[in-house]
Protein backbone atom coordinates (compact mmCIF):
# COMPACT_ATOMS: atom_id res chain seq x y z
CA UNK A 1 0.00 0.00 0.00
CA UNK A 2 1.59 3.83 -1.12
CA UNK A 3 1.54 6.44 1.66
CA UNK A 4 -1.73 7.82 -0.29
CA UNK A 5 -3.53 4.57 0.37
CA UNK A 6 -3.50 3.01 -3.08
CA UNK A 7 -3.01 -0.09 -3.87
CA UNK A 8 0.55 -0.46 -5.34
CA UNK A 9 0.33 -4.84 -5.97
CA UNK A 10 -2.57 -7.37 -6.49
CA UNK A 11 -5.31 -6.34 -4.15
CA UNK A 12 -6.53 -10.12 -3.90
CA UNK A 13 -3.31 -11.34 -2.44
CA UNK A 14 -3.34 -11.62 1.27
CA UNK A 15 -3.11 -8.20 2.10
CA UNK A 16 -4.86 -6.09 5.39
CA UNK A 17 -6.24 -3.05 5.38
CA UNK A 18 -5.85 -1.62 8.49
CA UNK A 19 -8.54 0.69 10.15
CA UNK A 20 -5.75 2.47 11.86
CA UNK A 21 -6.32 4.23 15.12
CA UNK A 22 -10.34 3.89 14.35
CA UNK A 23 -10.15 0.13 14.91
CA UNK A 24 -11.42 -1.93 17.32
CA UNK A 25 -8.64 -4.36 17.81
CA UNK A 26 -11.66 -7.11 17.10
CA UNK A 27 -10.60 -9.96 15.00
CA UNK A 28 -10.97 -8.85 11.14
CA UNK A 29 -12.95 -10.01 8.23
CA UNK A 30 -11.09 -12.58 5.89
CA UNK A 31 -11.83 -11.93 2.28
CA UNK A 32 -11.63 -14.43 -0.31
CA UNK A 33 -12.58 -11.98 -3.10
CA UNK A 34 -10.19 -11.44 -6.48
CA UNK A 35 -13.45 -8.53 -8.01
CA UNK A 36 -11.09 -5.93 -8.10
CA UNK A 37 -14.67 -3.46 -7.93
CA UNK A 38 -15.35 -5.46 -4.53
CA UNK A 39 -12.01 -5.60 -3.00
CA UNK A 40 -11.54 -1.76 -3.42
CA UNK A 41 -15.76 -1.47 -1.92
CA UNK A 42 -14.97 -4.29 0.91
CA UNK A 43 -12.03 -2.50 1.85
CA UNK A 44 -13.30 1.00 2.26
CA UNK A 45 -16.28 -0.24 4.33
CA UNK A 46 -14.07 -1.51 6.59
CA UNK A 47 -11.89 1.17 6.78
CA UNK A 48 -15.27 3.57 7.63
CA UNK A 49 -16.43 0.89 9.94
CA UNK A 50 -13.42 0.54 12.04
CA UNK A 51 -12.82 -3.59 10.85
CA UNK A 52 -9.80 -4.46 9.68
CA UNK A 53 -9.98 -6.51 6.60
CA UNK A 54 -7.87 -9.37 5.21
CA UNK A 55 -7.43 -10.99 1.98
CA UNK A 56 -6.46 -14.07 0.54
CA UNK A 57 -6.75 -15.94 -2.76
CA UNK A 58 -4.85 -19.36 -2.37
CA UNK A 59 -5.57 -22.33 0.73
CA UNK A 60 -2.20 -21.23 2.26
CA UNK A 61 -3.46 -17.50 2.21
CA UNK A 62 -6.69 -18.77 4.19
CA UNK A 63 -5.08 -21.00 6.29
CA UNK A 64 -2.78 -18.71 7.60
CA UNK A 65 -5.71 -15.23 7.91
CA UNK A 66 -7.36 -18.02 9.46
CA UNK A 67 -4.92 -17.87 12.45
CA UNK A 68 -5.95 -14.54 13.02
CA UNK A 69 -9.52 -15.69 14.04
CA UNK A 70 -11.53 -13.55 11.57
CA UNK A 71 -15.18 -12.65 12.73
CA UNK A 72 -16.87 -13.80 9.49
CA UNK A 73 -15.25 -14.80 6.06
CA UNK A 74 -16.54 -13.73 2.71
CA UNK A 75 -16.41 -15.20 -0.57
CA UNK A 76 -16.78 -14.73 -4.17
CA UNK A 77 -18.75 -17.87 -5.59
CA UNK A 78 -18.48 -15.92 -8.60
CA UNK A 79 -15.09 -16.12 -9.29
CA UNK A 80 -13.35 -19.12 -11.59
CA UNK A 81 -11.28 -20.79 -8.82
CA UNK A 82 -11.20 -24.32 -7.13
CA UNK A 83 -13.93 -24.09 -4.34
CA UNK A 84 -13.35 -27.87 -3.42
CA UNK A 85 -9.72 -26.83 -2.05
CA UNK A 86 -10.83 -23.07 -0.81
CA UNK A 87 -13.65 -24.88 1.08
CA UNK A 88 -11.57 -27.34 2.53
CA UNK A 89 -9.15 -25.09 3.66
CA UNK A 90 -11.74 -23.41 5.57
CA UNK A 91 -13.02 -26.52 7.16
CA UNK A 92 -11.58 -26.46 10.39
CA UNK A 93 -12.24 -22.70 10.81
CA UNK A 94 -14.66 -21.36 13.60
CA UNK A 95 -15.94 -18.22 11.72
CA UNK A 96 -19.05 -18.15 9.96
CA UNK A 97 -18.88 -18.42 5.57
CA UNK A 98 -20.64 -15.42 4.08
CA UNK A 99 -21.05 -16.17 0.16
CA UNK A 100 -21.83 -13.92 -2.18
CA UNK A 101 -23.33 -14.84 -5.98
CA UNK A 102 -25.30 -12.90 -8.97
CA UNK A 103 -29.02 -13.65 -9.30
CA UNK A 104 -27.86 -14.52 -13.19
CA UNK A 105 -25.15 -17.04 -11.23
CA UNK A 106 -27.36 -18.31 -9.00
CA UNK A 107 -27.87 -21.73 -10.31
CA UNK A 108 -24.35 -22.27 -11.79
CA UNK A 109 -22.87 -21.60 -7.82
CA UNK A 110 -25.84 -23.76 -5.81
CA UNK A 111 -23.22 -26.76 -5.67
CA UNK A 112 -21.33 -24.41 -2.93
CA UNK A 113 -24.75 -22.62 -0.94
CA UNK A 114 -24.54 -25.35 1.23
CA UNK A 115 -21.07 -24.89 2.57
CA UNK A 116 -21.43 -20.88 3.39
CA UNK A 117 -23.85 -20.16 6.76
CA UNK A 118 -25.15 -17.72 4.40
CA UNK A 119 -25.57 -16.66 0.99
CA UNK A 120 -26.49 -13.61 -0.66
CA UNK A 121 -26.70 -11.54 -4.13
CA UNK A 122 -23.73 -8.97 -4.98
CA UNK A 123 -26.65 -6.49 -4.46
CA UNK A 124 -27.35 -7.55 -1.02
CA UNK A 125 -23.68 -7.53 -0.13
CA UNK A 126 -23.46 -3.86 -1.07
CA UNK A 127 -26.73 -2.88 1.16
CA UNK A 128 -25.66 -4.77 4.23
CA UNK A 129 -22.28 -4.83 4.41
CA UNK A 130 -21.54 -2.01 6.69
CA UNK A 131 -23.61 -3.86 9.22
CA UNK A 132 -22.52 -7.02 8.30
CA UNK A 133 -18.94 -5.75 9.29
CA UNK A 134 -19.71 -4.42 12.70
CA UNK A 135 -22.21 -7.24 13.69
CA UNK A 136 -21.31 -10.47 11.74
CA UNK A 137 -23.10 -12.75 10.42
CA UNK A 138 -26.24 -15.01 11.01
CA UNK A 139 -27.84 -17.68 9.00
Amino acid sequence: MSPSGTSTGSASVNKTTDPGPTGDGAAPVLAVVSDLFFVARIRETGRLAGVRVEFARSPAEIEASLAHEPRFVLVDLTAATDYERLFAALAGARAPVLGFTTHALGRQTQPWHARCDRVVTKETLTQELPRLMKEGVTA
